[in-house]
């Protein structure tokens, strides 16, 4: 048995992909301890999860302006969040390591303060790398000079290069099939592909008659960010009769819709796809890999962070078809969704990357690399440890 501290942020994408994960490592007897803001773990974990509380309760983040967007959505995103998020928990993860004494700690890529406290105590660790979009080299420069120094903010000396790239093993939930030619990649990157819930669950059409099903979801998105665009989505294929749509409102901004669009306030995202044969979305990378995971291909409107370097790489990929959120209007949407079921091309790109997903291995393969992290500790050189 090998013991594991996971350490994720404030955030469900990068929650998703590790549950499977650690659920198979308990699974096959190893102790799985899970580090972060522990009242929202614990509400999204359950009580029988094991969680270790490092994010004072004095910690908050202010609100980002739902209008935020390209080099002032990433400063927000750094210098307000995880900067201080990293800084906030760092004193909490040295605590969690002496009491837990992991083998391996398993950080989310923007969980910094996991990959300075583990390397502060010798111990190896590997990056849960929920989108790739960091894993390609995707900024100038300038920009590496800028995150090196709010690096810097968090702990000095800095106990890693980079608390993003492990020197040990990163899992990215992803395959090169999707994000194009991996030669950029740090050599510690494994290609495990996407790690969906074991269990679906059902999901009941509303309607008597199958047509072919469009599935319209933002993720987590604000209300107010996605609501212009929800409302286009529901006119552009409420013209559709031939077609059936399921649109996952949140915020209920949507309003009164044709009888051939079911809103609702919450999708059993893994089952619907089961049944779709489209998706728009806003190019989460979660979002992006469950759909292809289906087979799916997309019409993406990426947003922000990282959704730009996501639905480039759909499009790269000739899975799917872009648009500009801010701009896309009903009459896009619908040349979008019609593009896509006129070119079969899309369809085939999409099962492409449905079969390499598969044969990456997932949850499973992902195990099977941190038990070996695990194993090879003391192989490991010190000065990397």
């Amino acid at each position: 048995m090998s013991r594991f501290l996971i350490v994720v942020p404030p955030l469900t994408g990068h929650l998703t992909p590790l549950r499977p994960v650690a659920a198979r490592l308990a699974a096959r007897g190893h102790h799985v301890v899970w580090a972060g803001m522990g009242p929202w773990l614990r509400e999204r974990l359950g009580p029988t999860a094991e969680v270790h509380d490092c994010v004072p309760a004095s910690f908050t983040v202010g609100d980002r302006e739902p209008g935020l967007r390209g080099l002032a959505a990433l400063r927000f995103l750094v210098e307000d969040f995880l900067l201080p998020l990293a800084t906030a928990m760092l004193p909490g993860l040295r605590a969690a390591i002496l009491r837990h004494r992991p083998d391996v700690v398993v950080a989310d890529q923007q969980a910094w303060a996991g990959a300075y406290a583990a390397a502060e105590a010798g111990l190896p660790w590997a990056t849960s790398a929920s989108t790739s979009a960091e894993l390609l080299d995707p900024y100038p420069p300038a920009l590496h000079d800028w995150l090196s120094g709010c690096f810097d903010a968090v702990a000095r000396p800095r106990p890693v290069a980079d608390p993003r790239l492990s020197p040990h093993l990163i899992l990215a939930f992803t395959t090169p099939e999707l994000t194009g030619p991996a030669t950029a990649a740090p050599a510690t990157v494994r290609w495990v592909g996407p790690a969906p819930q074991d269990d679906p669950g059902a999901w009941t059409p509303p309607w008597p008659a199958r047509r072919p099903l469009v599935l319209v979801t933002l993720g987590t998105q604000s209300t107010e960010t996605g609501a212009r665009f929800l409302r286009a989505c529901a006119e552009a294929l409420g013209a559709r009769p031939d077609l059936h749509a399921v649109i996952a409102d949140p915020g209920r901004v949507v309003g009164p819709c044709p009888e051939n669009i079911h809103v609702t306030s919450w999708v059993p995202q893994q089952a619907v796809l089961k049944r779709a044969g489209l998706v728009i979305c806003h190019a989460g990378h979660n979002t992006v890999t469950e759909s292809l995971w289906h087979g799916r291909p997309l019409v993406v409107a990426p947003i922000r962070d990282d959704q730009t370097i996501v639905a480039g790489q759909v499009v790269s990929a000739g899975a799917g078809v872009r648009l500009r959120f801010a701009y896309a209007t009903a009459a896009h949407i619908g040349a979008a969704v019609a593009t896509i079921h006129s070119d079969p091309g899309y369809a085939h790109a999409a099962a492409r990357i449905r079969t390499a997903f598969h044969a990456a291995g997932g949850a499973d393969e992902a195990v099977t690399h941190l038990e070996s992290l695990a194993r090879s500790t003391t192989l490991i050189p010190e000065a990397t440890r």
